[in-house]
């Protein structure tokens, strides 16, 4: 009596947590992957990329997944009766207790069904699992109990479906998915009798020998044999999921030789990679976005599955073509104008770099010309220039604080008196460094945060050679800042990886970074084939079929090449070089990146037109004439041109009289002034300091006697008091020149006009105790 007590106290205690077992679909929805998958916005696997390092664990598989052969393999060696009981084989049971009473070596009597019971993954079910030195008594009685619970809550289907998926291999390896493509390099439905047999040996000794493992795949295998061809490997189930199929198995001898090595190979193999896809780099970007969220084993993104697969082959295509010029780097990006979303993200040239892990399109490098439409679009804004106004092309010595700035165009010659057109169509060097005179550095500067060009240190830091792209900036972010020209100067970041769910996507919020109507300008400029012609041909690669907008760019040394434009609806941004700073050996823009983008563009816009973009109201056309050459000719032939309104005019001639730093000056700059008589000051600058210069007192000699001379550029002669000079926000004196007493400190000198728009600007620095001079 007080025995049958205990062992009905046992089986109560041990069926307790039996109760609390999940439903199929809980376990199903709570199985998480050790990788995340990437989708695309189409809903194809772009990437696949492992988070959990401490097992190895792949896709859910759903039982008709799964090959026939491995089916049949894990039922004849876990549970040959696992269609004919109802979760515990009393039979099982009882020939192992025959066996340990006399002493024999026998196979187990645990289920399929029983082992799932322990591997359910529940907090009430960790009482069942397996502790080392095996189960107790009472984990038995619970595991028992738990089975037949599980044999009336679910299908057969469904709890081999769930032991398939569940079941731990070897090492770091759980369920069949990560099985298979770790040690076969297949997905399960491929597996056949031989690699079936090898997975169902390991899930009795994972970590067995190689060679004791291909011992009991060979019984496997023969009891496979044993079955005879044609036998069913999963009966017919209720629900239609476990249809009968027949398992191809050879009636032949099996060779366990040929096994055993086919068995220790298989288990060195390490196919299954920790990253696979087409989109590494921005796979990680996605991930990192969405660390705080959590990770589902699913996301979807923004890009498009046939545009990244292209871009991809197009960059690799033509950096083999490239192979002799040291090229073995690029990157690529394409964004949305209207919402801003990624459709395509190339961070690397994969196995043609040394550095295929580095992200090409975050990695900061040199711009080189792709940053003059910015400083063209400021100076058109701030009135200061026009797409006609002429800049003249020739040897420049500009005085910076460290010594002289010598500019230079790429082909090392000068092209005279150009227009703006023609100067940033054609990317000519001297005449953008003189634009920049115009405006100043720092506010250049200031205007390429403003588009969201994250640039460190200041506009004094990197001075005049600004203009040529001498700072650092992302792919991603120099080619959105052209899609705020796309936009009309209108800026927005760059939108977010994931895809938003259909309708629920938010509008990109839009801040005012440029005038609309120089965006507009500077656009209509880039999509001139004529302008370009001087560098780069009538029959260039920039030009297509359909409206772009483009511009190449090549930095110091030929160690970046860009090329970065805009249709209606996308922007393409391209970059090529070497990771590792190495430079290219002849590389130009219209050889490196820009097939490059002209291939992506085309692919873009195979079935789609892209129209030039429509004009600001307030915008002015108005048909403009140049004047003669200095050595006959003209400047440049007549044409219709844009202005903002207030600054158009007609003619654009030399004035040959003029005295002025150069032999000849631009004349027709519009004069602003309501009086006619009052000189233009539009383009005086300040030539003395130059910004970012260093004064030092020196003790020596009395304060009052210590000066530094304030000069403004030559084409002031003749204005008289109407300069005036200012000193931190404060009134210093009149005139073209002005001696001025120094104090120690960091100062702001502004020249302005009489009406107190500000001119020029610089930036400069006094050191040395001293005491300021009585005014």
């Amino acid at each position: 009596m007080q025995w049958s007590r205990l062992a009905l106290f046992l089986i109560a205690f041990g069926a307790g947590p039996a109760w609390a077992l999940p439903s199929f679909d809980e376990v199903k929805r709570d199985f998480r992957p050790s990788e995340v998958l990437v989708l695309s916005r189409e809903g194809e696997v772009l990437q696949r990329l492992r988070q959990d390092a401490s097992v190895r664990r792949g896709q859910w598989l759903a039982l008709a997944d799964v090959s026939p052969a491995l089916r049949q393999a894990m039922v004849l060696s876990e549970d040959k009766r696992f269609y004919e009981h109802s979760g515990v084989d009393w039979r099982g049971v009882s020939a192992a207790a025959w066996g340990n009473l006399w002493n024999q070596r026998t196979r187990g009597a645990s289920t399929i069904t029983m082992q799932l019971a322990g591997l359910l993954d529940s907090p009430e079910m960790g009482d069942l699992r397996q502790r080392p030195g095996g189960r107790t008594v009472v984990q038995k009685l619970g595991q028992t109990v738990a089975a037949q619970v599980l044999e009336r809550r679910w299908r057969k289907d469904q709890i081999l479906e769930a032991y398939l998926n569940l079941v731990p291999f070897r090492g770091e390896i759980v369920g069949l998915d990560a099985l298979s493509r770790t040690l076969f390099g297949k997905a399960a439905h491929g597996l056949d009798a031989r690699e079936a047999a090898v997975a169902a040996a390991l899930v009795r000794a994972p970590n067995a020998r190689p060679a004791l493992v291909a011992q009991r795949a060979c019984g496997v295998l023969r009891e496979m044999q044993t079955a005879g061809v044609g036998r069913p490997a999963v009966q017919a189930l209720p629900g239609g999921q476990g249809s009968a199929a027949v398992v191809p198995v050879q009636a032949t001898r099996v060779e366990c030789d040929a096994l055993a090595l086919f068995t220790e190979g298989a288990l060195q193999r390490r196919a299954w990679a920790a990253s696979e896809g087409v989109a590494p780099h921005f796979a990680r970007r996605l991930l990192a976005q969405q660390a705080q969220a959590g990770l589902p084993p699913r996301m979807a993104s923004t890009l498009s599955a046939p545009l990244q697969r292209f871009a991809v082959q197009t960059l690799t295509q033509h950096l083999r073509e490239l192979h002799g010029r040291n090229v073995e780097d690029g990157a690529l990006v394409v964004l949305d104008n209207a919402s801003g979303q990624v459709l395509a993200w190339v961070g690397s040239s994969g196995s043609l770099s040394q550095a295929a892990e580095v992200d090409g399109v975050l990695a900061l490098r040199q711009p080189g010309s792709t940053l003059k439409p910015f400083l063209y679009g400021q100076a058109i804004a701030q009135r200061r220039l026009t797409a006609a106004s002429l800049i003249e092309d020739s040897s420049a010595h500009i005085p910076t604080a460290s010594g002289l700035y010598i500019p230079q165009n790429y082909d090392r010659q000068f092209k005279g008196w150009v227009s703006v057109r023609t100067a940033l169509a054609a990317s000519l060097n001297v005449p953008a460094v003189r634009a920049l005179v115009m405006v100043s550095p720092d506010a250049f500067f200031d205007q390429l945060r403003a588009l969201g060009l994250p640039l460190r240190e200041s506009g004094g830091y990197f001075g005049y050679s600004l203009a040529l792209g001498s700072s650092e900036v992302p792919l991603l972010h120099l080619t959105n800042a052209y899609r705020v020209l796309a936009n009309g100067g209108r800026f927005s970041p760059v939108a977010p990886a994931l895809l938003p769910v259909a309708g629920a996507a938010p509008a990109p919020a839009f801040t005012p970074a440029l005038d609309a109507g120089a965006a507009f300008i500077v656009g209509d400029i880039l999509a001139d084939g004529n302008a370009r012609a001087r560098t780069f041909g009538l029959s260039s690669v920039l030009a297509t079929r359909f409206w772009t907008a483009v511009k190449t760019g090549t930095s110091k040394d030929m160690r970046d090449n860009w090329a970065v434009g805009w249709s209606q609806r996308y922007t393409v941004g391209v970059w090529v070089g070497n990771a590792s700073g190495a430079a290219m050996h002849d590389v130009s823009g219209s050889s490196g990146a820009a097939p490059i983008w002209a291939s992506v563009m085309a692919y873009l816009h195979a079935r789609q037109p892209s129209r030039a973009p429509q004009p600001p109201p307030a915008l002015v056309r108005t048909a403009v004439r140049f004047g003669p050459a200095p050595h006959g000719g003209w400047l440049e032939a007549p044409r219709p041109e844009w202005f903002l309104p207030g600054t158009s005019q007609a003619l654009f001639a030399m004035d040959l009289g003029a005295g002025s730093a150069y032999p000849a000056r631009a004349t027709g700059q519009k004069s602003f002034q309501s009086n006619a008589r009052m000189p233009d000051l539009s383009a005086v600058r300040i030539s003395a300091p130059a910004s970012g210069t260093i004064v030092a007192l020196d003790p020596d000699i009395p304060p009052q006697r210590q000066r530094l001379q304030l000069a403004a550029s030559a084409n002031a002669a003749g204005a008289g008091d109407a300069l005036r000079w200012r000193l931190n926000g404060k009134g210093l004196g009149r005139g073209a020149q002005l001696a001025w007493p120094p104090w120690p400190g960091r100062h702001v000198l502004q020249l302005t006009d009489a009406q107190g728009t500000v001119l020029d600007e610089v930036r400069i620095e006094v050191r040395g105790a001293g005491l300021r001079a009585a005014p």
